[in-house]
């Protein structure tokens, strides 16, 4: 049997890159969507607005993080129960969240090379404050998502 064509390995590459997404992941984010939520989590990161993980992120939600928030969970954690009561927490607090599909695409948008199943995007850093420019920057995007995420969210319901 000779070598796979180009076409094969493509093929077979492509095969290795479905997703099996938990069956709770509703909201979940279309492409357009994804893509500025990773946008937005990624200058998020570059300025330290950003909580990773499940841990960091009930804490913060349960203290009630002051200022605007938005929580972004990973649709493909497996076991399922890491995550199953981030959804409700969030909806008690007032915190907008919706899903996207790879917890992989969501650490790397989050500048870390460990894959992590929530963050939690905030407007104001751990430390000290953000210039006004940098605040305004990251509050139309903000907008923009947790704009989209609200309509999301009201078409699931």
């Amino acid at each position: 049997m000779g070598s796979d064509t180009e076409a094969e390995k493509s093929i077979q590459k492509e095969k290795k890159k479905v997703i099996s997404l938990a069956p709770i992941a509703k909201p979940l984010a279309g492409k357009k969507l994804q893509k500025r939520t990773f946008k937005l989590i990624q200058k998020a990161a570059g300025k330290k607005c950003l909580k990773r993980g499940v841990k960091e992120v009930v804490k913060s939600i349960r203290r009630g993080q002051k200022g605007l928030v938005i929580c972004v969970i990973a649709g493909n954690i497996s076991p399922i129960d890491v995550i199953t009561h981030l959804p409700i927490l969030c909806e008690e607090a007032g915190v907008p969240y919706l899903y996207v599909p790879s917890k992989e695409d969501l650490a790397q948008a989050g500048s870390t090379k460990r894959p992590t199943c929530c963050v939690l995007v905030m407007l104001k850093p751990a430390k000290g404050e953000l210039s006004a420019e940098d605040l305004e920057k990251l509050k139309t995007d903000y907008e923009q998502v947790a704009d989209d995420v609200k309509e999301l969210a009201s078409d699931v319901i």
